[in-house]
């Protein structure tokens, strides 16, 4: 299996692992928690696991993207780097999860839910990047479906912290993640 190819099953893998973890964790609720939460109580280190494997995997493809776009392969190296200091420092207790927690956000945030933010816009910042550049350097429908994710994934930012913005980071997300998949498929193409 090439590097690249390691891009096909890394967002997949993300999203099977945390929806699954979503509709099976007691008190988990998609319309107002974020994947992130995930990492918090007994099981949480599934989705630790699941930040660290997952953006390793980009960080390994992003190494073979090298070839077709430096940019663009730094770029999404830079999204798995955030995804995996992501599960590294985790977020903290909110919203009633896990159980027993209050049903508030807190007034303030841990250093390492300070950290886990940072970890967010970084691999943010890295994978709206990456969309940009390789719908400049991609050619006919798979650079019109970069930018059009990049914009997407835009989109949600402006909502953070309101469940219609954790709900709208789902849908977002996953085409997102996606969009990594089929772009690092057709890299992976001999004749490409």
């Amino acid at each position: 299996m090439s590097r690249i190819a390691l891009g096909v099953v890394a967002g997949p893998l993300y999203l099977v692992v945390g929806y699954a973890q979503a509709f099976t964790r007691e008190g988990f609720d998609l319309a107002k928690h974020p994947f992130s939460m995930l990492s918090l109580g007994s099981l949480g280190w599934i989705q630790i696991a699941n930040f660290v494997v997952s953006g390793a995997l980009f960080v390994l493809a992003a190494t073979g993207m090298a070839k077709h776009s430096k940019w663009g392969a730094r770029l999404i190296g830079l999204m798995g780097v955030g995804m995996i200091l992501g599960g590294v420092f985790v977020a903290d207790p909110a919203l009633g999860f896990p159980l027993g927690t209050p049903d508030t956000v807190p007034a303030t945030l841990s250093w390492h839910g300070v950290l886990h933010a940072v970890a967010f816009g970084i691999a943010m910042i890295g994978w709206i990047g990456a969309c940009f550049v390789f719908a400049r350097r991609l050619g006919g429908w798979l650079a019109v479906l970069s930018g059009l994710t990049g914009v997407l994934l835009m989109v949600p930012m402006a909502f953070l912290g309101s469940p219609s913005g954790t709900v709208l980071l789902y849908v977002v997300a996953t085409i997102g993640w996606l969009w990594t998949s089929v772009l690092s498929l057709r890299l992976n193409q001999p004749a490409y």
